[in-house]
């Protein structure tokens, strides 16, 4: 079971960067091919850039050639949340923190095996963590 870790917005304004709460809070999009994280290609863990809650593994990371850093599984069921989301004239799966429920982006039934799901996340809501 994940520790929930949620915080007042006013707590989460003074923690967080003006992107970070611009996505993690306000269910922002940074733009594509803007983070580093995009083309990191070190082993370790990416932890939500909120609360620390261990999200993706690096062996799970894959180019999906949009931008965004991309991931065909979370480290564990219990590490996400998804959510049903109509915004825009759409209907796409958000990707939530299930720590913090910070916005992390969506998640679409077109990545690679052997789930063939692409979580493609934001890098701002993301922190690395390089294997030691």
């Amino acid at each position: 079971m994940t520790e929930d870790k949620r915080k007042s917005e006013a707590e989460w304004r003074e923690q967080l960067s003006d992107a970070e709460y611009y996505v993690l809070r306000s269910h922002g999009t940074e733009r594509a091919f803007s983070h580093p994280l995009n083309n990191n290609k070190k082993q370790g863990d990416y932890v939500c850039a909120g609360c620390g809650n261990p999200l993706f593994t690096s062996d799970a990371k894959f180019d999906s050639g949009t931008g965004w850093p991309s991931f065909y599984e979370p480290m564990s069921e219990e590490a996400v949340s998804e959510h049903e989301d109509r915004s825009f004239f759409m209907r796409r799966t958000e990707v939530r923190c299930a720590a913090c429920d910070g916005h992390l982006g969506h998640v679409f039934r077109d990545g690679p095996q052997p789930t063939g799901l692409r979580y493609c996340m934001n890098g701002v809501a993301l922190k690395f963590v390089e294997d030691k």
